[in-house]
């Protein structure tokens, strides 16, 4: 038969005292309430803190301190930027080990909380504007990209400016050219002639 908690801790007690009974004012028995008191209130203390653990978990995760990313969120950064290794081939679609490199830490900075454009801030910083593409910088992309369209304009305009002037000094060329060539046409007929 199993002993009652106040016989198991007399018994404990007896052990305790190397098997020999100790004289106590209560009578020679072990008062186990104030023990078994503070044990309740720890145990009761502890199921708290452990249900309070388990309760905050889903809400920490809910604010969003780690959620989960997917595919489609990491291909839709990594479709911005170039590959350092690779010329002109984006992110989402080159296969080198920098690219695979790359299209992970995009993954931790999403799960960390970065926005798409902090990302791509951040990769420009470290990495310089050839990883955009074009530059970030408003006065330095307009120009990048006004620069091949003038200079396309500037060669139209030398084109044409050239063959406008070819063709006002030719006739003045022709003209001249008959006019020696009827020349040395009447001086060969005058030679056949016999003059």
């Amino acid at each position: 038969m199993m002993p009652t908690v106040p016989e198991f801790l007399d018994q404990q007690s007896h052990d305790h005292h190397g098997g020999r009974a100790t004289a106590r004012p209560d009578g020679g028995r072990h008062s186990w309430r104030p023990y078994m008191t503070s044990l309740l209130t720890l145990v009761a203390v502890l199921a708290l803190l452990l249900v309070l653990a388990a309760l905050a978990s889903p809400a920490y995760a809910q604010d969003g301190a780690s959620t989960a990313v997917t595919d489609d969120q990491v291909n839709t950064i990594a479709q911005k930027l170039f590959c350092p290794v690779c010329e002109n081939i984006t992110l989402d679609t080159c296969g080198t080990a920098a690219c695979e490199d790359w299209r992970y830490e995009i993954r931790l900075q999403l799960e960390a909380g970065m926005t798409e454009p902090q990302i791509v801030e951040d990769f420009v910083r470290r990495f310089g504007d050839r990883v955009v593409g074009t530059p970030l910088d408003p006065t330095l992309r307009a120009v990048s990209l006004v620069t091949p369209w003038l200079i396309i304009v500037a060669a139209l305009v030398a084109v044409a400016y050239t063959l406008l002037r070819r063709k006002a000094v030719q006739p003045v060329t022709v003209v001249t050219e008959n006019a020696q060539t009827d020349r040395y046409q009447d001086l060969f007929e005058q030679d056949i002639r016999g003059a």
